[in-house]
């Protein structure tokens, strides 16, 4: 026989508790009416209580709940871009020749509005990512050799990143964890990064453009929330923006 959860039990022992002190009311006045009236205006009300306590008050925990986890979320994917997303996005850019094209869609200013934002990550969604890597490319060699050593110092950031629960709400930053372990574990398997097959070039080139596109986007997302949230954050980032040339921390 199936045992009875606690909340069945805890269920029984209130209605018995209940109509034990019912009983007590009626052996002391002996006014069963009263009973009748109170009993049933309490039962009338029992719909009122339920609308408060599952629609309402469910509502506004939920509500914060919601609040606390998105915060939590933004400080992982803050710690994300401190230590290591920053850092790639300036290194995997240098692979697209076509950065040009966008990149006053990514160097923001103190005066940008939401439309700003909304108008800059609509153009990004419909750029057409590039990553040039070809085995004839010396410079392009370079800093695959050296997009590999910086993954490699990272796994451990990564992998402690990918562990936190608090990501399983959040889809498309896990998208991007993924995508960018996925790069630093095709690299790390490959024992010489300048003599590869043409074809395997490219099958790095593909997994390097799908961090490339999903980096941009969250680092815009990201930005977007240190200006609504933390100016002061937000200042260092404008001054470290790894997509403006003449970006310099030290303050002018």
């Amino acid at each position: 026989m199936r045992q009875i959860s606690w909340q069945v039990r805890f269920g029984i022992s209130l209605v018995v508790i209940s109509a034990i002190l019912y009983l007590i009311h009626y052996g002391i006045f002996r006014d069963a009416y009263h009973l009748e009236i109170y009993g049933l205006g309490d039962i009338a009300f029992l719909p009122l209580e339920v609308l408060l306590v599952t629609l309402i008050i469910d509502q506004i925990i939920t509500n914060q709940e919601k609040r606390v986890l998105l915060q939590k979320l933004n400080m992982v994917i803050g710690t994300f871009f401190s230590d290591v997303g920053t850092q790639l996005l300036k290194s995997i850019s240098e692979f697209d020749p076509n950065i040009d094209r966008i990149r006053n869609a990514l160097i923001i200013t103190n005066q940008w509005s939401d439309q700003d934002f909304v108008s800059s990550s609509a153009r990004l969604k419909k750029y057409e990512y590039t990553v040039e890597l070809t085995e004839h490319d010396p410079l392009a060699l370079d800093l695959l050799e050296g997009l590999s050593t910086f993954l490699a110092v990272k796994k451990d950031s990564l992998t402690r990143l990918l562990e936190n629960p608090t990501l399983l709400e959040h889809e498309s930053f896990t998208d991007l964890l993924w995508a960018v372990t996925h790069v630093a574990e095709e690299l790390a398997y490959r024992e010489d990064l300048r003599h590869l097959p043409g074809s395997d070039y490219d099958h790095l080139a593909n997994d390097i453009k799908r961090a490339y596109s999903l980096l941009i986007l969250e680092w815009l997302k990201y930005m977007e929330h240190l200006m609504a949230k933390y100016p002061y954050l937000f200042s260092l980032a404008l001054r470290t923006n790894p997509f403006d040339p003449t970006a310099r921390p030290e303050i002018t």
